[in-house]
């Protein structure tokens, strides 16, 4: 059969395949936590691994690495420069924990009443933890002078004692961690104000209703309405408040040169003996070493707690 010249056959055009839409939101979601997730592994999870890896090598950044197995580790045993920096780290989390913690609640139910100027209030004690670090110490560190501080000055005049028997502060090894430690309450009390603050709006109010009813006075309402209330909100400030202690350097380098002086053995914590056996002893496996064992205390400290939330919460 003869198919006329005038007949064209066109092919006909595909038909272009569509994304489900399944995988157009999941490209979507991809693309809005891909720059937090590269920014994750490129400054967080390399150096982690590399971290590791270096622990068990000998590396003074210029030389060839060489494996050395667990001697870094087992280095860390014998280290008294290393115990005594762990121990000023435990020292520094076990005050500054509860003490900040216990501040900042007592602050928040304070400036929840309603009282004058309780906005005025809430922005003068937040105002510490956003000011510059270094101006802050400098301003603390005046304060506190042995001889010519206005604390000192204010004790003289209040108990008569001299000023020479009164407590040197940041310059005496036996008031340095103490000195230290309240700073570090005085300067972060007001960020976890903020947090309990959100966390007491959340509070039900029918609760001290039905408390009022049955005769409660204002201590069994908080211990028995408000602190149940808040134990969400008080677990996660322990957690970060503990993380963060034990990472704890800006704040003895801006107070005490990071523990360059005489004051070493009681102002020097582990995360500036790291930085300072790596970068000043040029022994960064050692100091690799020390490192993964922080990160080893933080996390499993991390894990108990996590651990525990549902008791605690409970």
């Amino acid at each position: 059969m003869m198919v006329p010249n005038s007949v064209v056959f066109e092919p006909k055009p595909r038909r272009k395949k569509r994304l489900s839409k399944n995988v157009r939101d999941a490209i979507v979601a991809y693309s809005f936590i891909a720059p937090n997730l590269i920014g994750f592994a490129v400054f967080t999870l390399v150096p982690l691994i590399f971290a590791l890896v270096l622990s068990f090598l000998k590396w003074d950044g210029a030389n060839p690495m060489e494996f050395v197995g667990l001697a870094n580790f087992s280095r860390l045993l014998t280290d008294k420069t290393f115990h005594r920096a762990l121990c000023n780290t435990i020292l520094y989390t076990a005050g500054v924990v509860p003490f900040t913690m216990v501040c900042a609640l007592g602050l928040a139910i304070m400036l929840n009443q309603k009282v004058l100027g309780r906005n005025l209030s809430r922005t003068i004690s937040f105002f510490p933890y956003v000011a510059s670090l270094v101006a802050v110490a400098a301003v603390w560190n005046f304060l506190f002078s042995p001889t010519k501080g206005p604390i000192n000055l204010m004790l003289n005049a209040l108990t008569g004692i001299p000023i020479e028997e009164l407590p040197r502060w940041a310059a005496d090894k036996n008031w340095a961690m103490f000195t230290v430690i309240l700073f570090s309450v005085w300067k972060n009390m007001g960020y976890y104000m903020v947090i309990y603050l959100a966390g007491l709006q959340g509070v039900n109010q029918e609760l001290y209703e039905a408390a009022s009813l049955d005769g409660a006075n204002s201590w069994q309402k908080f211990w028995n309405v408000t602190l149940p209330q808040l134990a969400p909100t008080t677990f996660f400030v322990s957690m970060i408040l503990i993380i963060n202690s034990f990472k704890v350097y800006d704040v003895f380098i801006t107070m005490f040169a990071g523990g360059d002086n005489q004051l070493s053995d009681t102002t020097r914590v582990l995360v500036y003996q790291i930085y300072n056996t790596a970068f000043r002893a040029l022994d960064f496996g050692y100091a690799s070493a020390m490192a993964m064992v922080l990160f080893l205390l933080v996390l499993g400290i991390t894990i108990i707690q996590f651990r525990s939330e549902k008791k605690f919460v409970a």
